[in-house]
């Protein structure tokens, strides 16, 4: 970066624009604006401020409703007037109650839709590909590979999470980068399947990473096995 320009470039108003995205899936929760105090008190207390435009003064998220914005990450572009902030949300975002303030969609000729079902409008590929495992469990054909399989009860499931968890061994031993993420692949989405047997979201998964994120040392699982 060139050291002699201020950090931020802020507009005519003395404000810029802020994304918040979800630091587990990279959802993005919301957009506020920033002006230089927000950006300060944010750096200073680690939750994430905003400039009221209507009211005209700072306002942290969540200050009414306790649902906070928990800094983990920040950048800025690369014309730094918009930030990026990763952020751990406490609660659901929107004061709607929703986990994300983007839930309403848009159709090709741009009318908005009705509001779709919750987790719907979040998540990446591994959320589309649960939500389409849910959508055979609850409504199998004959023609599905997922309603086949979780027709077949928990056993079938574990299986081929098995079979599969083997064949990326197989591959790990082969040293072959095309095969094993070819096979690792396949593991992810029967995880997928057995997650959606038991209703566990892969989102619960994340949250469970995220608490282990950055820390160390070998604990004990409920198992009784290590990890670490």
């Amino acid at each position: 970066m060139d050291s002699d320009r201020p950090l931020l470039q802020f507009d005519e108003q003395e404000l810029l624009p802020c994304v918040v995205q979800d630091w587990l899936d990279g959802t993005v929760l919301m957009v506020g604006f920033m002006n230089q105090e927000a950006w300060e008190t944010t750096q200073r207390t680690g939750r994430v401020h905003f400039w009221s435009r209507s009211r005209k003064q700072l306002w942290k998220k969540g200050e009414t409703s306790g649902h906070e914005l928990m800094v983990k990450e920040q950048f800025i572009d690369c014309d730094r007037d918009t930030v990026l902030i990763k952020a751990q949300p406490v609660g659901p975002t929107c004061h709607t109650g929703n986990r994300t303030c983007f839930f309403t969609p848009v159709g090709y000729e741009g009318s908005p839709g009705a509001s779709l079902p919750e987790g719907t409008a979040w998540g990446g590929i591994v959320q589309r590909l649960y939500e389409m495992v849910l959508h055979r469990k609850h409504n199998p054909t004959e023609d599905s590979y997922v309603s086949t399989l979780m027709g077949g009860g928990v056993d079938r499931v574990l299986k081929k999470v098995v079979e599969e968890s083997g064949e990326v061994i197989l591959a790990g031993k082969n040293g072959s980068k095309e095969e094993i993420i070819y096979e690792l692949a396949d593991l992810w989405f029967h995880s997928l399947i057995m997650l959606g047997h038991f209703g566990i979201s892969p989102l619960e998964v994340e949250q469970e990473l995220g608490k282990r994120f950055g820390k160390s040392g070998i604990r004990v699982t409920p198992n009784g096995g290590p990890h670490g």
